[in-house]
């Protein structure tokens, strides 16, 4: 990361190696005794500015956010009720309950990395080692072996001793995998109790001869009168935040 960004400097500022010559400091290189580099606080401040705009990207591919976007997705589908809740609100809630289940995450990583960091008690570079642990913990407890196994043969990645030496560039696609499996065999779980109300109406309708009235006209208030009377969103959120646990 560092190196790219080193790369994207000299791109952008052919002029970087006067300015150095001119006495100033504001893009340097230190090498510590223990043979470590140190990083000016310019090319620090670049480097976060990078990686906040891989948030999205991040926050999609390893927090558990897809999962909880595509069961309510799933769910609202199931129900019939075209765009209600509306989008908008289906992010926010999965955006909210997001942060409540990687909250210990969060937590550890500001203690172990983002503290000890921004009270200068550590290098960046070792901030970003202790604080990318967690997240790769989670990360695997989430994974499922056959993932980490397809994606290590595609990249023709050499085997690793354990788990826990698996890199992220492995570790984030088959992880992403994992979560789509998990979501949609979740939602196909949610998706049988309406569907079975859909045929049960249809079969109904097609017995009275009502052959030209819309089934999901009549089906609509039952299956949201059943979702209502089992406290539908309790339950389903509730599940979610369970599934994640180790």
């Amino acid at each position: 990361m560092i190196r790219f960004v080193l790369v994207l400097l000299v791109a952008l500022f052919p002029c970087a190696a006067a300015f150095a010559d001119s006495g100033l400091a504001a893009v340097t290189v230190t090498t510590a005794p223990d043979g470590g580099k140190t990083y000016s606080l310019s090319l620090q401040i670049l480097a976060l500015m990078t990686v906040m705009s891989l948030l999205p990207a991040a926050l999609m591919m390893m927090t558990s956010f897809t999962r909880i976007i595509i069961v309510l997705a799933i769910l609202r589908q199931a129900l019939g009720t075209a765009s209600t809740p509306t989008t908008q609100t289906l992010i926010g809630l999965a955006l909210f309950l997001t942060v409540f289940i990687m909250m210990p995450v969060f937590n550890q990583v500001y203690d172990d990395a983002v503290r000890p960091y921004m009270e200068e008690k550590m290098p960046m570079q070792e901030a970003l080692e202790r604080g990318s642990a967690p997240m790769k913990k989670f990360m695997l407890a989430q994974t499922r072996d056959s993932d980490l196994n397809l994606f290590a043969e595609v990249s023709g990645t050499p085997p690793v001793e354990s788990r826990e030496q698996v890199p992220f560039s492995l570790l984030m696609p088959a992880f992403l995998t994992s979560e789509l499996k998990t979501a949609f065999q979740i939602g196909f779980i949610i998706f049988i109790p309406f569907l079975i109300i859909d045929l049960v109406v249809a079969s109904v309708l097609m017995s009275m001869g009502m052959m030209m009235l819309s089934p999901l006209i009549i089906s609509l208030p039952f299956k949201i009168m059943l979702f209502v009377l089992v406290d539908g969103w309790a339950l389903i959120l509730g599940t979610l935040a369970a599934s994640f646990s180790t």
